[in-house]
């Protein structure tokens, strides 16, 4: 169901979020996000993320009104002058479209490991301090058959605004667990014959052609700065670099995410 109302002011209540989109961690502690731009809001409508507000133009409205009817739960729709909706940027929006969304109840790690089927293929992810690497990540994830993201505690939420707009929309199908321990979830993952398999530019020569990636694994990435600390490579049943010219010390951790799963359905014969 909609509740459509024209607005000529952004100072309601309900917009709050909206106007706060840059205090992002607070929409995190809320349990909201605010989702931007056409492809993202789609995948948001298409999703079973609750949906609780639209933003936007008349245009994108009548674009969207049969699917915003579709939903199950009633959405508030506020239609807006683009003119108005680019003062919360600063800037000329190129669509001037934005949703705001609400997490739901993430899986547990039980549930991804006894649901997913043989061999699996999970992510984890420890200090990545910009959202849109991780977006960047998430999205590679949704793109190369990861089943499951790990979110360690030293990560920023992938839920922020940035990170689910560089995820284009991923975010809504890819199961998430953010972990307050990276190093005793891995842990578990390795007592339920899952093997870790650490993304690691300084391993004595083992290169990532050389990791075994065939059976179920978890790819362990670290962030540009300072890798993977020494706790989680300890934890790690491996560690496999790519290759690299002296010259170059790594990857951005979303090239290096891309690399590693690519390998990882090779060694499978998954394409």
């Amino acid at each position: 169901m909609i509740q459509r109302r024209l607005i000529q002011s952004l100072d309601l209540p309900e917009l709050q979020p909206y106007r706060t989109m840059r205090r992002q961690m607070e929409h995190r502690k809320q349990g909201l996000f605010v989702a931007e731009g056409e492809k993202v809001v789609r995948r948001l409508l298409d999703s079973h993320f609750p949906v609780v507000s639209v933003l936007l133009p008349e245009k994108w409205y009548r674009e969207l009104e049969p699917v915003l009817e579709a939903r199950p739960e009633t959405i508030h729709v506020f239609v807006a002058e683009k003119s108005l909706l680019e003062t919360l940027t600063g800037f000329s929006m190129y669509q001037g479209l934005l949703a705001l969304g609400r997490i739901p109840p993430g899986p547990s790690l039980d549930q991804i490991l006894d649901q997913t089927p043989p061999p699996l293929l999970l992510a984890a992810v420890e200090g990545l301090s910009s959202a849109e690497n991780l977006g960047a990540v998430v999205r590679n994830c949704a793109g190369l058959g990861v089943q499951a993201l790990v979110v360690g505690e030293t990560c920023t939420s992938p839920y922020l605004r940035r990170a689910v707009r560089s995820s284009m929309g991923a975010i809504f199908e890819l199961p998430v667990i953010e972990t307050a321990s990276l190093v005793e979830t891995l842990k578990q993952v390795r007592q339920r014959g899952v093997r870790c398999v650490a993304a690691h530019p300084h391993t004595n020569g083992h290169t990532l052609a050389q990791a075994n990636l065939r059976a179920s694994c978890c790819i362990v990435l670290g962030s540009e700065g300072n890798g993977l600390s020494p706790a989680v490579l300890e934890v790690c049943d491996e560690a496999a670099a790519i290759p690299m010219p002296p010259t170059v010390d790594s990857l951005n951790v979303g090239s290096a995410a891309a690399i590693f799963f690519y390998e990882a359905k090779r060694q499978r014969n998954q394409i």
